[in-house]
This record gives C-alpha cells, structure tokens and sequence, in this order.
C-alpha cells in the first residue's frame, strides 16, 4: 500500500492502537467492541461530524440482538417504530400474505423489525465508543497515504488545513464506505455492477397507516399495474420504487411526475392529500472484494461488500461484519500480544477464517436474498406464481419461520456472547 505525500508529520509513539477508518455505523460498532475488549483503538473520520443524510432505516433482529451486547438497542427502540409483522399487498389494499414476526420469539431476544435511520444509531455507539476511555476520536482526519511494513500499517492522515499526522497501528479496520480510500490505496478492485434498475425514495409526513386501513409498517406492494415497498418510519413514510435505469432521473424526479406515482400507488388515499416532502433517488450495484483483508488492512462494511438495498441487508451485514471482525481482531491482539502475529500463524489463519465467513455469508445468503426478492417484479406473467409462493408459506408455520430467519440473517449473524441472556436464544445453526 502506498499514498504517502511529502510534508511535515508527527511520528506516533510505540505500540499504537488499532486504527479503524470510517465513522458510520460499521466503523464505530467494530471500534466499541475492540475497545470493549480492551483493546485501545484511534477513530478516523474524514467528516467533520458524524453524517446525519437519510441513508439506511432497518435493523433486523439479529443486529438488535448483537446491539443489545453493545448496550444501545434499548435506546435506539426508544427513538424507533417497532415492526412487528411484514405484508404483501395490492393496490386495493387486498392482502396476499403476511408474516408475523412473533414466530422468531424462540430464535432472538428481539422478535420483531425496527425502522430508524441510520443516523440516529451513530451517537450511541459514539457516546458509548467514549465511555471505554480507549479510543481516540478524531474527526476532519482524511486518510491520505497507508504502508503495510509487514509488521504494522503506517497511517497518515491529513486534516482540513493540509496539516499532516503519520501514525503507526498493528492493524487498519476499513470501514470508509463505498468509495474506501483504503481499498484504492491497497490496489484491490472497487468496481461494482450496476443492477439494471434504481431507487426512487419518495418520503411523506403524511400518516399513510391511518388513509390506508391494515397498513403494515412493513409492506410490499405487488401488482400488475405496479409495484413498491412502504416503509413506516417513526415520524414519516418512505415509499421505494423501482426505476429501470434507461429511464432519466430528471424525468423521475419532475415534481408532477412524483406527484402521479404517488396518486398511482395508493388509490385508496384517492382525495386525501399525500403530501410529498421529498423525493431522490440512488443507484443499486453490487459488489464484493476477493478478500477482505490486504496484509493488515481489514475491510468490512460498504468497503468490502454492496448489494442490493432490498430487505435492509446490507447494512444489517456490514454491522455482522464488525462484529465479528472485532471480536476475532481482539482476539488476536490478546493472544498474540500488541504486535498481532505473524502471516501463516494458528491466530492469523483464525482471523483469516472469521474474514472469510464474513465474505461467504454475503456471496452465499445476503445477495442471493436480497436479488430473490426483487426477481421478476416487472413481470405480470410471474406474479401470480409469487404470490402463491408467499400464500403457502404465510400459511405454513415452520416454512414462514424459516422465512424470516433468513430475511432477518438469523442464520448467518455472529451469535450474541451474553451467555446468561441469549444462550436459548441462539438460532440452532450457531451452537
């Protein structure tokens, strides 16, 4: 790795921390738990304050279970709307199908979906991250220049004056999103495939539960003549529409076209306002990393993995991802000393192994999920099949079980570690 630019920098002492590069959700969530295992960590984050754009809104049980060990799922359900059930609907409002997210109850602490965004999560793990007394929280530090030295990764970093700081840590955890300075400054590939549709988020204030009687918070609108997903927030809705990419974003995002969508996809609202507050879109891609790790440099998150946005995984995976990637760092740190270990070594072929399961969960469930929900919906011919697919399991108890653990990444998430709290509440596949 290499990056380097000249100029006067401050040498860091010895024994440095960990690193961790990004802080979003996933780079703040590995940080807490390697400070929470005593490991000291130092926090960059090229911003000059934690985001607070609309980005992702859904935590799954499992992440609220693993968040639960972090001591901030309670204050995030304070701010949050419980989803207790997910619908498939028409456009009459007649329901296909719906799953009760009661039946998880044996399976996780947190039977039931939680919509809030992103943003609202980031301070309480910040404020928690500082609590430890172990992390040195800078933000305004870009990371401009990485040397792996075989033992160590040297940083440097720069701030908004062009001040530069050089420091010197036995490990980089890269969280720095989609567009990962890390990851080009490593030369590994970030190019991802596009999917030949985008998003379209339009957000109303308006109450759409109380003009559309049985809404769901969580609802998948299929029908011939169009189809979408509602989700309810806690103070607004978000309607997500499907756009296929040889369509212009302007023409989408003419107000009187977001105007007729909206009066299309709920007719039964027809002469109540829906009132449009805001509308934009974003593009749907895919992508994994070969491996996320490039000597020391670990990639988790958005810096290792983007799928599609269906059925909120991918941030829900990417907070597995710290996680496990935590845990199995500060494990090696324990074990290995401060310096970490050496390639080929018993401790490095296990943090190899907790990397690959991350890689493996999203090549093998998060993609081939979250595109199975989306397969086919512009499609009038495959509908009715879909739909007496999801009759057959809303009507089979172990098959709609089975349905939303897979959805909720039950099967596939780093298992919680509070033993005398979830131990019987670990999905069978974890023990």
């Amino acid at each position: 790795m290499s990056g380097d630019t000249a100029g006067p920098a401050r040498a860091a002492a010895p024994h440095a921390p960990v690193a961790v590069v990004g802080a979003g959700p996933v780079g703040l969530t590995a940080a807490l738990v390697l400070a929470r295992s005593g490991v000291p960590v130092t926090l960059l984050e090229s911003r000059r304050e934690l985001a607070t754009e609309s980005r992702a809104s859904t935590f799954h049980p499992a992440t609220l279970d693993l968040l639960d060990e972090l001591g901030v799922a309670a204050a995030l359900r304070r701010q949050g709307r419980t989803v207790d059930r997910v619908q498939w609907r028409d456009l009459d409002g007649r329901v296909h199908a719906e799953l009760d997210y009661s039946l998880l109850a044996g399976h996780t602490a947190h039977p039931y979906r939680l919509h809030i965004e992103q943003a609202r999560l980031t301070p309480l793990l910040l404020a928690e991250l500082s609590a430890t007394g172990l992390a040195d929280v800078r933000f305004g530090a870009t990371v401009v220049g990485a040397e792996d030295t075989g033992d160590g990764v040297r940083l440097r970093t720069e701030d908004a004056a062009g001040r530069g700081t050089v420091t010197r840590h036995p490990y980089v955890v890269a969280a720095d999103g989609a567009r990962s300075r890390l990851r080009a400054l490593a030369g590994l590939p970030g190019t991802a495939e596009e999917y030949p549709d985008y998003a379209l988020r339009v957000v109303t204030g308006t109450p759409l539960d109380e003009l559309l009687p049985g809404l769901a918070p969580l609802a998948y609108v299929r029908d011939p003549r169009a189809s979408f997903s509602a989700l309810g927030m806690p103070d607004h809705w978000r309607l997500i529409f499907r756009i296929p990419r040889g369509v212009a974003r302007e023409e989408v995002l003419a107000p009187g076209a977001v105007r007729a969508r909206v009066e299309r996809a709920l007719p039964g609202a027809a002469g109540r306002a829906v009132r449009v507050d805001d509308a934009h879109t974003y593009r749907l891609a895919r992508f994994l990393l070969p491996r996320y790790r490039a000597g020391r440099v670990l990639f988790a998150g958005d810096a290792a993995h983007l799928t599609s946005t269906a059925g909120g995984m991918n941030m829900n995976c990417g907070l597995h991802d710290a996680v496990e990637t935590g845990r199995a760092l500060a494990a090696v740190l324990r074990e290995g000393g401060s310096g970490g270990t050496r390639p080929g070594s018993t401790l490095d072929a296990a943090l190899d192994a907790a990397l690959e399961r991350r890689r493996s969960v999203v090549e093998t469930a998060v993609i081939p999920r979250s595109e199975a929900r989306t397969a086919g919906l512009d499609s009038a011919a495959e509908l009715p099949a879909r739909l007496d697919a999801l009759r057959r399991t809303a009507a089979d108890p172990a098959a709609a079980t089975d349905y939303l653990l897979k959805a909720s990444l039950l099967d596939v998430a780093p298992r919680p570690l509070k033993g005398d709290a979830h131990a019987d509440l670990v999905p069978q596949a974890h023990r």
